[in-house]
């Protein structure tokens, strides 16, 4: 029995006591690879020494101080870090506990920032559906997961949505990717004119699409033609990189990748590893000029906001980063995990993509390739996945839903930024055999 309100209340878990490196392990004392980091959020695994040391400092001098009267030096110390390596434009940091936090920071600032410069009538905000933006009431709201909204749609703000850069479903046989990423980014222009340009706030899209459909990347200059989108109509760019970013994908920010600056990030998850709950927005100079200069504050807040232990973990997780060079190992492992994927699932009748960036990789499961039709989502293959995969000492994060929040099944990978190419192989093998397996259980009715 337990008091605990469990995401699943049916579900019995096993108990977490222990971790090390890429490495979990339960109170039976089962050992299980983490090659999901939880949620895209173990970039330095478990148990790092670094990190632990600089808690244990870090709560010996100062656990909490309200941001009401006091800075902290871990805060300081974190904004100037995240500031210094920021794309270009971006030169202040927020600091919050999560992304959701940091998602609903962005969409106040973004509206606040109009507020302050004399366009208060700016009210839409414009996302994609199939993404995912957090669970808090704004966020979900911006979100594009049917799922996920449909119970709480009476209480969320009206938004608009757009179709995702989704080539395996969306790209037409006969069209090339600079075609396709023109049709999509289209879709911006179109939304915004049939809004009026005058009323929309800011677009928000994740760069690489994470949880809901599974390591979408953007094809050719998307994301260079919402970037321009955006500035002809003066609409602000908010690039969500809470689970892509803070080097998931090979370079530290994704849209680093794309060759685009956003006047708004969103980053968490990998900005402190796990080890505390934390999650920041960068912000432009220009939208931190509006405040500056208007009413000389931003209108919101949180009790835990800057708390200086999680902001002592951004800065040790960070700091780790940078010393032992490990986003070149983000890539190469990121290759070599395609590589393995391919190898043993990319001729397998049920997988109908792999796809993703660096250490961030999407394998989205089919009925039939050729046809590329989705399973019945009854027999909830991604559940029987993630089952058969944790039987094996398997951590991964399937989800289903990932055509249109109600088909489609896909899995996520994200191990940590320290995995090596030995542990890819044994990753890949149990994922594989937990694939057939789970299918074999579909097939068998």
């Amino acid at each position: 029995m337990t008091r605990l309100l469990h995401r699943s209340i049916h579900s019995s878990l096993p108990v977490a006591v222990g971790g090390r490196g890429i490495e979990l392990f339960d109170a039976d004392g089962k050992t299980y690879i983490d090659a999901c980091g939880g949620a895209a959020v173990s970039c330095l695994g478990h148990g790092h020494p670094d990190v632990v040391a600089a808690l244990h400092n870090q709560v010996d001098k100062l656990a909490y101080a309200h941001t009401g009267f006091f800075t902290s030096e871990a805060a300081e110390e974190l904004a100037d870090i995240l500031v210094e390596d920021a794309p270009d434009g971006l030169s202040h940091a927020y600091l919050v506990s999560g992304g959701s936090e940091a998602m609903e920071a962005a969409l106040k600032m973004a509206r606040q920032y109009f507020v302050e410069t004399g366009e208060p009538q700016r009210r839409h905000i414009i996302a994609r559906r199939q993404s995912y933006h957090g669970n808090t009431l704004g966020a979900l709201a911006a979100g594009g997961n049917e799922w996920r909204r449909s119970q709480f749609e009476p209480l969320l703000v009206e938004t608009h949505h757009i179709d995702p850069c989704y080539a395996y479903r969306l790209q037409h046989s006969s069209e090339s990717e600079e075609a396709y990423a023109a049709r999509a980014a289209q879709q911006l222009e179109d939304k915004i004119l049939e809004l009026g340009a005058d009323q929309v706030i800011a677009f928000v899209a994740e760069t690489i699409v994470g949880a809901t459909s599974g390591a979408v990347p953007p094809v050719a200059d998307y994301f260079k033609r919402i970037r321009a989108i955006c500035d002809h109509y003066g609409i602000l760019l908010i690039l969500d990189e809470v689970m892509c970013g803070m080097g998931r994908t090979g370079t530290l920010h994704a849209c680093q990748a794309e060759g685009v600056s956003p006047d708004l990030m969103t980053l968490a998850k990998g900005l402190g590893g796990g080890y505390q709950p934390l999650g920041a927005v960068l912000l432009s100079r220009e939208v931190y000029d509006a405040f500056a200069g208007g009413s000389g504050f931003f209108q919101h807040g949180h009790t835990y906001m800057g708390h200086p232990m999680a902001a002592a973990a951004g800065v040790a997780v960070q700091r780790v980063i940078r010393r032992d060079n490990l986003l070149p190992n983000v890539v190469a492992m990121g290759h070599e995990l395609e590589r393995q994927l391919t190898d043993r699932l990319g001729n397998h009748h049920h997988v109908g993509d792999i796809r993703g960036r660096g250490l961030f990789r999407g394998i989205e499961m089919v009925a039939d390739r050729a046809t590329k039709k989705p399973f019945d989502p009854r027999a909830k293959l991604h559940t029987r996945i993630k089952t058969q995969a944790m039987a094996r000492g398997l951590m991964v994060y399937p989800m289903g839903g990932t055509i249109d929040g109600r088909t489609g099944d896909h899995v996520l990978m994200a191990p940590p930024f320290i995995v090596e190419r030995e542990d890819i192989s044994r990753i890949v093998e149990r994922f594989g055999d937990a694939v057939d397996a789970a299918i074999a259980s579909v097939q068998a009715g």
